[in-house]
C-alpha cells in the first residue's frame, strides 16, 4: 500500500513529528485509563506461568468512572 492509498487519518498521523505522535499517544492513553481501561495483561492459559487462582482486576465494567451508554438491543 502506498502513501496515497492510505486513509486520511493515517496520513495525518504519519505527517506528525515523532514528538507530536508521542504527545498524542499520551493523550490517548490517559483517555483510555479515564474510561476504565486497565494495565493488567490478559490472562494467557497457554503460558507456563499462568495461575488460574491468581487474583485479577476483573472486568472493566462496573468500575468507578464507567457508565452504561446503551441499554437494550442494538
Amino acid at each position: 500500500m502506498t502513501y496515497e492509498q492510505l486513509p486520511d487519518e493515517w496520513k495525518e498521523w504519519l505527517d506528525l513529528t515523532p514528538l507530536e505522535r508521542f504527545r498524542r499517544s499520551e493523550q490517548l492513553f490517559a483517555q483510555y485509563l479515564t474510561m476504565g481501561g486497565s494495565l493488567d495483561p490478559d490472562p494467557d492459559p497457554t503460558s507456563p506461568f499462568y495461575d488460574p487462582e491468581a487474583p485479577s482486576a476483573g472486568p472493566a465494567y462496573g468500575r468507578p468512572g464507567m457508565c452504561v451508554l446503551r441499554r437494550g438491543t442494538v
